[in-house]
């Protein structure tokens, strides 16, 4: 099969999934009902674990799509977000002399001049790439990733496919202008390309370490360097035990609270102070190990936040748990972009219900901060509101962190605790407002400020005074103006010359002299047939080339 042949295979197996779930709900957005969001986690029986088992067939590039998928609940119903918790990315291992040669070529240089000990047999092995315990000449214990020869290009591949197939979505739908399925195609794009390049993933496991180097309870694994390359990452060996195979045992000789609210500390120190969220924290990638502390593993997949968006989810999250609902609203509006139908009255009345219920619940049989922070998301577009991405991954960390908090301390109050964090943050930056630096800063402002302010009032009187003053107004875009003038004027044009040709050819026909074709006057069928080819190019030109008015939407405020 030649490339193009397989190109155009690949094209249409995508396109047949597409179709097979365009009535799912999937990716088209949904009415979300805070009422009946736990009736919608049930779904229609069996069809989401069948649409978790398409995009697994599909291949590695779906199965990333899934567990993006899994932190957008605008784009996917309930029903399916649970069942994309549960996907697998368990696959068979690669032949060891492929893996062999593969961290030979990375390396430049020959396993067992590195190597003491190279384990043929993967410790895990995933559809990107699989790792082996190994052992370095001066006795260090250290897991090697590989990753799968070959996997970059099909996931290049994949992702040009999808990247022509969301434009066209976005270009002639509704619910493409509402997504913009290309931005996200985009994002995606670039957060999974980053994920294969493994020594973004060493620069993240270093700057992790560093950061929670306050919580000595967090373990995170050091990479490598000198053994590190963009298809190979060799890091520290962690050895222990799943928080979520944590025993009974275990739980009576050591006490898992501390350790529990020392981890969701630390998460919540790194997403509100250094900007960064863990995006796949799932009990999976934490280890209880043999001293006691708690291992994080995987940092492939993190996202930044910058410090604007920082601060609004601050204080969104801090003033859900306190409860206030419109401050919640207002917050949402403000990372978000108000959609044409975008329904102000709605959002506000449906964001005050659920954070009202939120608070009033018990933090260990209420809803929890992830669950709320996902309503709200899905609360938001229903009502005509593009959330920030932001948003969604801080409500699935939070959730994550709930599973593992559970599996370490059924008992704990994780809303007290978060609830007891983010006063202490908010404490600190008050503190920190108020040092004499930031106060120095901000009289020098008002110092600016009072000094400028008569000169420029003194030239806006001076403008006024002269008549001079003028005000300019943008938005317009005059070349675009022009442009669509000129194109109304050639349409206006071909239009007249099309119907003085069909014209001229009708009155033509009845002259019974001159040469004739097909049993019709020549000059008279030739008129007709450019007039008629003129007529189906003026209207292909406008099915086909003419845009529709991009719908209103509006950002929130800086």
């Amino acid at each position: 099969m030649t490339d193009t042949s397989r190109a155009l295979a690949r094209h249409a197996q995508i396109l047949r999934f597409l179709m097979k779930y365009r009535s799912a709900g999937v990716l088209s957005g949904f009415e979300f009902d805070p009422a009946t969001a736990d009736a919608a986690l049930e779904g229609e029986p069996g069809k989401p674990e069948a649409f978790v088992d398409d995009l697994e067939a599909l291949g590695p590039t779906f199965i990333k799509i899934g567990q993006a998928l899994s932190t957008r609940p605008d784009m996917v119903p309930p029903a399916y977000l649970a069942a994309l918790e549960r996907m697998q990315d368990d696959v068979a291992p690669l032949p060891f002399d492929v893996i062999h040669d593969a961290v030979e070529d990375a390396l430049g240089v020959r396993i067992s001049k590195i190597f003491e000990s190279f384990d043929e047999t993967p410790i895990g092995a995933a559809s990107l790439a699989q790792v082996h315990r190994a052992t370095l000449r001066d006795g260090r214990k250290v897991a090697v990733k590989v990753q799968r020869p070959g996997i970059t290009e099909q996931i290049r591949d994949d992702l040009d496919t999808l990247a022509r197939l969301a434009g066209g979505v976005d270009r002639v739908t509704e619910v493409g202008r509402r997504i913009r399925f290309a931005d996200w195609v985009h994002e995606f794009r670039r957060t999974l390309l980053a994920e294969l390049d493994y020594r973004i993933e060493a620069e993240n496991l270093d700057r992790f370490d560093a950061h929670f180097v306050a919580y000595p309870a967090l373990f995170v694994p050091k990479p490598i360097w000198d053994l590190t390359r963009a298809r190979v990452l060799t890091m520290e060996l962690v050895e222990g035990t799943k928080v979520t195979d944590i025993t009974g045992l275990q739980r009576t000789e050591r006490d898992m609270a501390p350790l529990a609210t020392e981890l969701l500390h630390g998460y919540l120190d790194q997403v509100f102070v250094h900007g960064e969220i863990h995006a796949d924290p799932h009990p999976g990638n934490l280890l209880f190990t043999r001293d006691g502390r708690l291992a994080l593993l995987d940092l492939g997949m993190v996202a930044h936040v910058p410090p604007r968006t920082r601060e609004r989810l601050l204080k969104l999250l801090f003033a859900a748990v306190d409860g206030r609902g419109e401050q919640v609203a207002a917050e949402g509006i403000a990372m978000g972009t108000r959609l044409e139908d975008f329904d102000e009255a709605r959002y506000y009345r449906d964001v005050g219900q659920l954070v009202a219920r939120y608070a009033a619940q018990s933090g260990a049989t209420g809803q929890t901060e992830g669950r709320l922070m996902l309503d709200l998301v899905r609360l938001a577009t229903s009502c005509g509101l593009r959330t920030a991405p932001e948003m969604s991954l801080l409500g699935k960390t939070l959730l994550h962190l709930e599973s593992v908090v559970q599996a370490l301390d059924p008992d704990l109050d994780m809303k007290r605790v978060v609830e007891d964090h983010l006063n202490n943050m908010m404490r600190q930056r008050l503190r920190k407002s108020l040092s004499p630096a930031n106060l120095a800063s901000e009289l020098m402002d008002m110092q600016e400020l009072v000094r400028d302010a008569p000169r420029k009032v003194s030239n806006v009187l001076s403008l006024l005074s002269e008549n001079r003053l003028r005000v300019r107004l943008t938005g317009l875009e005059e070349s675009h103006l022009l442009e669509s003038l000129h194109k109304i004027a050639n349409r206006i044009a071909a239009g007249i010359v099309t119907a003085a040709l069909i014209l001229a050819s009708a009155m033509m026909m009845d002259n019974p002299g001159g040469p004739r074709l097909f049993g019709y006057p020549a000059i008279a069928l030739l008129l007709f047939l450019t007039g008629a080819g003129l007529g189906i190019a003026i209207v292909l030109s406008a099915l086909l080339g003419d845009k529709r008015a991009k719908p209103n939407e509006e950002r929130g405020p800086n």
